[in-house]
Formats: structure tokens, sequence, C-alpha cells
């Protein structure tokens, strides 16, 4: 089962009786919000660029879109209904339904994880293995990647200390290495006139989405013909914003002007590889298998963020 075949499952739904009442489910004029994860960056581009764009006013939906930040209960707002969409990692999707969280996701921005480990180039790593054996690495260690590599590499012999977000550490010390996102921390380290050399985590075997959309499971049952709006419309804007983010990455600048203009269009064009797969591509943006959503259940589990898996048949395309 993929998405979109979500859009068919929608439609059904639409059509099944006893579903809602005539005219519950239609979009036309209804008004959402979408709560983000983080403040106003390319990595939500597309979701501004369809609302810049009339996208979602095409599919007859009215979203406002709130800025996130550090500590912002994205998932429990949603479950909450506070906000009807939010935006979440797939390893803390997974997280919250096994704490009993009833959200589901229904559309992927990335499909290849930004998540990384950058270090400087001239150490001359050929792994990210290699990063992990010696030096300093700036990581938060409770993390589900980080358990990961620590479950799969065993003992460090980087010393630890805490990630505190930024690249000045990096700047002064050649064996230091810090996590990253591939669209921001290198681009602020090859500003400053950096060698950031970055390891992808997917490269090793742990791959969630990143940029889930996320709803309440029996929000979805109500609204089916809203939700297939949204993600047509999204997937419309990403369309869009990855062919020229120019005018939308002007919107986020002036909601976000710590970030600078060239930081936007870097990080912009980085982002075309993260989206794109061979799933997107046959399906269109925003794809997701059952067969990835099994498998980060599994490493969860593994690495003892969660107890047990949560059953993919709970949260992967319920059926109400």
């Amino acid at each position: 089962m993929r998405l979109p075949g979500l859009l068919v499952f929608c439609a059904l739904l639409g059509a099944a009786p006893g579903c809602a009442k005539k005219g519950q489910n239609s979009p036309a004029g209804a008004s959402v919000v979408l709560v983000l994860d983080w403040v106003p960056e390319p990595e939500f581009g597309g979701f501004y660029a369809a609302r810049e764009t009339g996208g979602f006013a095409r599919h007859g939906l009215t979203v406002e879109i709130r800025g996130g930040g550090a500590g912002v209960p994205v998932v429990q707002m949603v479950a909450g209904g506070q906000a009807q969409f939010g935006i979440a990692g797939a390893d803390e999707v997974l997280t919250a339904r096994a704490r009993g969280a009833d959200v589901v996701p229904i559309f992927a921005t990335f499909q290849t994880s930004p998540q990384g480990i950058m270090a400087h180039a001239a150490r001359g790593y050929r792994t990210l293995g290699d990063v992990l054996k010696s030096g300093t690495l700036a990581i938060e260690p409770g993390l589900p990647y980080a358990l990961f590599l620590k479950k799969k590499y065993g003992a460090l012999g980087a010393r630890i200390v805490p990630y505190d977000g930024g690249v000045a550490r990096f700047m002064v010390d050649p064996t230091f290495a810090q996590q990253c996102f591939v669209t921001a921390e290198p681009l602020a380290a090859r500003k400053k006139g950096g060698d950031p050399q970055v390891f992808l985590v997917a490269d090793e075997g742990y791959d969630p989405y990143t940029g889930v959309v996320i709803v309440k499971r029996t929000w979805l049952a109500e609204h089916p013909e809203q939700v297939k709006a949204f993600v047509l419309a999204a997937r419309e804007g990403w369309t869009a914003y990855l062919a020229d983010p120019s005018a939308t990455n002007l919107v986020m600048h002036k909601l976000n002007p710590a970030m600078d203009a060239e930081t936007f269009a870097s990080a912009a064009a980085a982002e075309e590889q993260l989206t794109r797969s061979e799933d997107a591509k046959a399906h269109g943006l925003g794809s997701m298998t059952r067969e990835r959503w099994e498998t980060l259940g599994v490493q969860l589990a593994e690495v003892g963020v969660v107890d047990r898996a949560p059953a993919v048949g709970d949260y992967f395309l319920p059926l109400p």
C-alpha cells in the first residue's frame, strides 16, 4: 500500500455509505491549521509555496501555517485537536503512537533523511565509522539515529559532547565533528570558509521519512476530502518550490530574517535530491511505502526507543 493510494482511499471514503453526512467532507472553504516543527525554512518551502501560489485555495482549503521551534509539541497538538495537520519525523510519529497518540502519516516530504554527521574533509575520513573512532563528536546521544549508530558500531572512540546547534566549535577545532542536517549546518560552515564533509545516516541503514505530515486518525475518517485536498496541494506546492524557490523564499525570509537569502537558496537547492525517490517518481512527491514504516518500527524496537513496534496496519492508511 502506498501514498498516493491515500487519494483513492479518501475518494472511496467519500462515497462510502455512512462515512459522513452529505457535504460534511467537502473541502470547499475549509479552514485548517498546519503546525511546523521548526521555524520557516526551506524544509517547509513546498507548503508555503502551496499557500502563496494558491494551491491550497484551488483545492478548497484555507491553511494557516504556524511556525514551530524547539519544544513545540506538534504531535500532541495534532492528537489533541489544536491543529489539523502537523509536521514531524517518522521516528517521532512511531514513538508517539507507541505511547498512545492516535496520529497517522499522510505525506512524507523527504524521502531520504537529511540527518548526517559532518567532519572536516582534511581529516580524510572514508566512512562514518572512521569519524566515530576518534576526535570529538557533538551529538544528542538519546536520539534514535544516535542509538542506531551506537548499536551498529559498538563503543564509540570519539569523545561525545553535547550538540549546541551551531558551527562555532567546528570552525576552530579540526578534530571536531557534529550532527547536522545537510540543508543547514554544512551550508553555514562553508559560508564561513569551513571544509565540511557530510556522511548521511541514511547511508548507514537508518533512513526514516522526514518532514512527515500527520493528522489525527479520527479527523481523517471524518474529513477525508480535506486530507485528499491537502495532499494534492502539497504535492503541487513542492513541485513548484523545487522548480523555482525564489518567490517563496522571500516570503519565508520575512518570517525568518535570521536566515539570509543566500542560505535560503542553498538549502532549497540541497533539497532536490532528498525529496526524490523511485517511489516518489512513480507515485508522486510525498509517497510512502509500508515496507519502510515496518523497517523503522523494527529498528526503533531494536535500539529500545519503543518496547514493541506499533502494528503498521494501525497507522499506515488506517481504514475508519
